[in-house]
């Protein structure tokens, strides 16, 4: 049974009191106050230092209405000290190490400019030295005034609507970059167990106004792309046109389309295999391709007559080369339309943020070629990180198809 009372304890002499079960209040002669839990583990004995007295009338005030776990509580009150050792008791018998798990409760967790310069040296080798150079410098300039000293595990959605607001309409562009590498850094924190979500997305964009027309790219609206894909499956077939469905489908870069080659493809599987050097980012990417994708490129093998050769430009010109850069927004122009054939790829993405809350925002980024940490996709296993992208373009193509939602054919797996 305890021995101790919060009374006995408020008023305790110096020297080591029991309360039963290994638990002690050790006094100092200064009257400091601390708890030691003593237990036996591997045949050895180990005092474990739980935390500093709290005497104070009110449990568990520390943290200032934060939920704070009992393992990562540093001040503590009898009840929670018997608590804590209590967990700490089960931790020994389970084969754990006592004292590791009351360290790895009470490791500190970084603040945003800590968090971001662990993720940018985690995740730089796989960016271009531009963007790498550029990751800091803009979090630097718009995102540490507001949040740069804030543990990351408590920046909320409203921190992050600070944040852009001021940049948010008179710098669009570089307020979209900002956003992005905010989430970036958010979902590494995520993946390193520093904060228990990953990145808000919703909640920001229905908190910031829309942003003026303009900048790098005009992006066509979401809701106006099945009528797009409509008017380009009905008008004659050229090679133009087959390109920027394939691209629409698949949420790709206009260039990974007029690259795409026949022996990057594997229809059975349903996958794109990208290499390297068809990428951005020079990393090599597998894509899931939807059923209207398949279908797409179906309809193009069978008009051929033959089997492709493994190098044979999927759609070439008229000399069998590749289509000109200017080839997919010729379409849009000709149609007098000013939106950029690269925006279908910030359609996709803003589609998938209001339509697909249920798929977590990094799945959203791999589908799209964007780096992804390792740990996130560790964090969801390669399995289902890679059917849940199946799932999401699968989703995008029925939505512009027009096509009521698809079964998802269960294929082999692929990063």
């Amino acid at each position: 049974m305890p021995k101790l009372t919060a009374l006995a304890v408020k008023n305790a002499k110096p020297g080591r009191h029991g309360d039963g079960e290994g638990l002690y209040l050790l006094v100092k002669p200064t009257g400091a106050k601390s708890w030691v839990l003593r237990i036996q583990a591997d045949g050895k004995r180990h005092d474990i230092g739980l935390g500093s007295v709290d005497t104070s009338a009110k449990s568990g005030a520390a943290g200032e209405g934060i939920p704070i776990p009992i393992l990562q509580r540093k001040v503590l009150t009898l009840a929670e000290a018997r608590e804590k050792a209590g967990l700490l008791r089960t931790a020994a018998k389970s084969g754990l190490d006592p004292i590791e798990e009351r360290d790895r409760e009470r490791r500190k967790v970084p603040t945003f400019r800590e968090a971001a310069v662990a993720a940018h040296a985690s995740l730089q080798n796989g960016w271009t030295e531009k963007n790498a150079k550029a990751f800091l410098n803009s979090l630097e300039a718009h995102a540490y005034p507001t949040v740069g000293k804030k543990r990351v595990h408590l920046i909320s959605p409203s921190d992050i609507i600070t944040t852009l607001e001021p940049i948010w309409t008179n710098k669009p562009q570089i307020a979209k970059k900002v956003r992005q590498r905010i989430g970036t850094v958010l979902n590494f924190a995520h993946a390193k167990g520093w904060r228990p979500t990953e990145a808000p997305q919703q909640s920001i964009g229905k908190g910031l106004p829309k942003q003026p027309k303009g900048g790098h790219y005009d992006v066509m609206p979401y809701q106006k792309v099945p009528a797009w894909v409509a008017s380009l499956r009905a008008r004659p077939t050229t090679q133009g046109r087959r390109g920027q469905l394939l691209q629409i489908y698949t949420a790709s870069r206009p260039g990974e389309v007029r690259g795409a080659q026949w022996g990057q493809f594997d229809l059975e599987n349903r996958l794109w295999h990208r290499p390297a050097s068809l990428m951005k980012e020079k990393v090599a990417h597998t894509v899931t391709l939807n059923s209207a994708a398949i279908e797409l490129l179906e309809r193009i093998c069978a008009e051929l007559g033959r089997e492709p050769k493994p190098t044979e430009l999927v759609v070439p010109n008229r000399a069998g080369k590749m289509l000109s850069d200017t080839a997919f927004n010729k379409i849009l122009r000709d149609a007098g339309l000013s939106h950029d054939t690269h925006g279908f790829r910030s359609s996709f993405r803003d589609w998938a943020a209001e339509n697909v809350p249920e798929i977590p925002d990094p799945v959203a980024e791999a589908a799209i070629a964007h780096q992804v940490p390792d740990e996130v996709v560790r964090a969801y296993k390669r399995t289902t990180f890679i059917e849940m992208r199946r799932k999401l373009l699968q989703k995008w193509g029925d939505f512009v198809s027009g096509n009521q939602p698809s079964e998802i054919k269960e294929v082999t797996d692929a990063r």
